[in-house]
This record gives structure tokens, C-alpha cells and sequence, in this order.
């Protein structure tokens, strides 16, 4: 055993177990009363912040417990890929250059918005997925 925990290490193989046995992938035919979460997702401004990975403790608490008790479990998160505050941030980095979404135009701005709502939410998916969320 090390004298010293690696965080990294540990909470990488746990992850990949979990994930690999299937465990967070219910089966709409397994047996076992049915039991569903679905959170309303964070917007896409960046990385989560402490009231995220509360809130995400406590629904994961939830969730593996209900599937001790031998529910089938389906735990449904997302991200919001099309909200006001994507468009605040947008229009600040606008600003920054001098520049207004009308001065892109349409289409441009959809671009943009698109983009950043791919590099965003895959951040924080993966920021969700390092907390262990199933």
C-alpha cells in the first residue's frame, strides 16, 4: 500500500471500473422497479464551481443508493447548449475585440455559439466525470 494517496490514480481506475462494468448504463429490461433522475444541466459558461459538485454529490448519493436496493436506475445529466448565459459570454469576448453579434451576423454567431458549447460542455462533462458522478 502507498504512504501516500494519489487522487489521480485512484479516482482514474475506480472511474474506468465503474464505467466498464457497465454500472451506470441501465438496462431498460433488467428487473427492479424503475427509478430516474433528470437534472436540469448546467450551462455551458466554462467549469463547474462548488454548488455544482454539491448538488452532483447529493444526486449521486441518490442514485447509488437506489440501485443497492436493487432499482433499475437511469440518472440522466446534461448541459444546456442553449442559454442566455452562452450568449453573455459571447458577446462579452465580442466587446473585448470591438466588435457586436451583429457585426458577425446570424449564422457566424450560431458558429461561434456551437463551438463554444462543444469545448464547454465537454469540459464539463469531464469535470462531472472526475467527481465519480454515475
Amino acid at each position: 500500500m502507498p504512504k501516500t494517496y494519489d487522487p489521480a490514480g485512484t479516482e482514474a481506475r475506480w472511474q474506468q471500473a465503474w464505467e466498464s462494468s457497465g454500472a451506470f448504463h441501465p438496462d431498460p429490461k433488467a428487473p427492479g422497479k424503475p427509478f430516474s433522475v433528470v437534472i436540469p444541466p448546467p450551462n455551458v459558461t466554462g467549469s463547474l464551481h462548488m454548488g455544482h459538485a454539491f448538488n452532483t454529490a447529493l444526486i449521486d448519493t441518490i442514485v447509488r443508493f437506489q440501485r443497492l436496493r436493487g432499482k433499475n436506475v437511469l440518472c440522466l445529466p446534461g448541459t444546456d447548449h442553449a442559454s442566455i448565459a452562452v450568449q453573455t459570454i459571447l458577446e462579452k469576448q465580442l466587446k473585448a475585440d470591438g466588435k457586436r453579434k451583429e457585426d458577425l451576423g446570424r449564422e457566424a454567431f450560431l458558429d461561434k455559439a456551437w463551438a463554444w458549447k462543444a469545448e464547454s460542455g465537454g469540459t464539463i462533462v469531464g469535470q462531472l466525470r472526475r467527481l465519480g458522478y454515475s
